[in-house]
């Protein structure tokens, strides 16, 4: 009995590492290749991404069965016992280009998902290296996709990595001819001045204000805007990412 069972282990051990495609196996991957896209796929949607769970798993699955196919075609058809794994396979990393193209957004200059397209990206190729086999290289690749985008995100909140632009928009009484006081305020607070732009409305007089700011990524600028907006009379207050003037 039990030499039966180490005869059907090594069996299926070699059936699971076979470099030829074969039923036990095919199964075996694509069940591995939705496992590691579902990881990646939880990751992106804590971040609150459109593309999630289900969007990875299947670039995953997807990408594994273009890597399956691409070895089984030539294997049955043409008699090549190892397949041509480039035949196929080839095309999905061209293919999958278009789909991280759709992860981005462009708006007024800035670009949004650039990560999130980075992701889709190397999923797939995880997912081809599934489909060939490379399963250790395939969990390894896997657990340094999510030590990038879990343990060096909380290392920059830590160390206050990168900045963003952001934009103070303020509509205050009178028509406003030095912002010198609004300088001081910004600058002890550690936030760089980019530019400023400004609108005299003369019929109510009131002057509208749009400061493009540098802050630190994960600065709260919440405080500083209290600040702000008692250095003169304020009838309106904004915050936004995005330069709208």
């Amino acid at each position: 009995m039990w030499e039966y069972f180490l005869d059907w282990h090594g069996n299926m051990v070699d059936s699971l590492t076979s470099l030829e495609v074969n039923l036990p196996n095919s199964i075996f991957r694509l069940f591995i290749s939705m496992l590691l896209g579902m990881i990646i796929g939880a990751e992106r949607k804590r971040k609150g991404q459109t593309a999630g769970i289900r969007t990875f798993s299947l670039i995953s699955m997807g990408a594994c069965l273009a890597m399956l196919l691409s070895i089984y075609v030539p294997q049955e058809y043409m008699g090549l016992k190892n397949g041509d794994p480039g035949r196929i396979a080839a095309q999905v990393i061209t293919g999958i280009g278009f789909l991280g193209g759709g992860a981005m957004i462009q708006m007024r200059g800035t670009v949004k998902g650039l990560t999130t397209a980075a992701g889709i990206w190397i999923t797939a190729i995880i997912g081809m290296a599934v489909g060939i086999g490379m399963y250790v290289i395939s969990f390894t690749a896997t657990f340094l996709v999510l030590v990038t985008l879990i343990a060096f995100e909380q290392y920059s909140k830590r160390k206050k990595i990168g900045q963003d632009s952001k934009v103070i928009n303020l509509t205050i009484d009178g028509i406003l001819t030095n912002i010198d006081d609004y300088q001081r305020v910004l600058k002890e607070n550690g936030i760089h001045l980019s530019t400023f732009y400004v609108e005299y409305n003369y019929e109510k007089q009131q002057t509208e204000l749009n400061f493009v700011i540098l802050v630190h990524t994960y600065t709260d600028v919440l405080p500083v805007l209290r600040l702000i907006s008692e250095v003169c009379p304020t009838r309106k207050l904004t915050l936004s990412n995005q330069i709208d003037i």
